[in-house]
């Protein structure tokens, strides 16, 4: 596939830094909708976030960091709660925003670099990721986290689904529980609530989709 030129110039990443996966790939992440869906987009929300929206965790400001082609954004706007859906792949906030205005739904999905959400200079009450945190190396995560930080107030919630490291899961870094609960402990500010053992849907696993796990965070500070 070639590298798309999206709206923000000829540099195909948007004047960001590439990530270790797009630099391992030799492409930006909007590439990967170039040809038709990406191998996560299963063009319905994740089954853990239906679950969520029906245990009516989602209050106030909705952030959905790394939204794709908006599907979970979708899911939570329908109960009419503010949602900002943000990702750096321009082709996919395309179609977010088509399936926005086809539902009648009110998401707004913007073009933002997840390492630097303080460029959005708002805080949000609630933030959804589903399958952003595993795409970062332990460096990027780090800065993710501080990034996160940015746009949270105290008591924001986090609710975070990223690939496991259990079974045949595959992905650019699938995470160890251990792992995931020490990225927080090492972050300043936040406090883990808890992590459980969850699936991930992908285009390229069963209906049982792939292990995950599914963290619940909150930003004390």
């Amino acid at each position: 596939m070639s590298n798309r030129r999206d709206a923000r110039g000829d540099d195909p990443f948007g004047g960001r830094r590439p990530t270790s996966h797009e630099r391992a790939a030799g492409r930006p992440w909007n590439a990967s909708y170039a040809d038709g869906p990406a191998p996560w987009d299963t063009g319905a929300p994740q089954p853990a976030v239906v679950r969520l929206v029906a245990d009516g965790v989602f209050s106030g400001t909705v952030l959905d960091a790394g939204c794709g082609t908006g599907e979970n954004a979708l899911c939570v706007a329908a109960l009419g709660i503010p949602v900002l859906g943000v990702d750096v792949a321009e082709t996919a906030l395309a179609m977010a925003r088509a399936k926005s205005e086809q539902r009648a739904l009110a998401a707004e999905f913007a073009w933002a670099d997840a390492l630097r959400l303080d460029r959005l200079d708002r805080t949000f009450d609630t933030v959804l990721d589903c399958g952003l945190f595993h795409t970062f190396d332990r460096t990027e995560r780090a800065e993710y986290l501080t990034s996160l930080a940015a746009v949270s107030a105290a008591r924001t919630m986090l609710y975070l689904l990223c690939l496991s490291d259990q079974g045949s899961a595959t992905g650019p870094h699938p995470v160890a529980r251990e792992e995931l609960s020490a990225a927080f402990d090492l972050a300043e500010g936040w406090r883990v609530v808890g992590i459980e053992p969850d699936r991930i849907r992908t285009r390229f696993h069963d209906e049982n989709g792939a292990p995950a796990w599914l963290a619940t965070v909150e930003r004390a500070t």
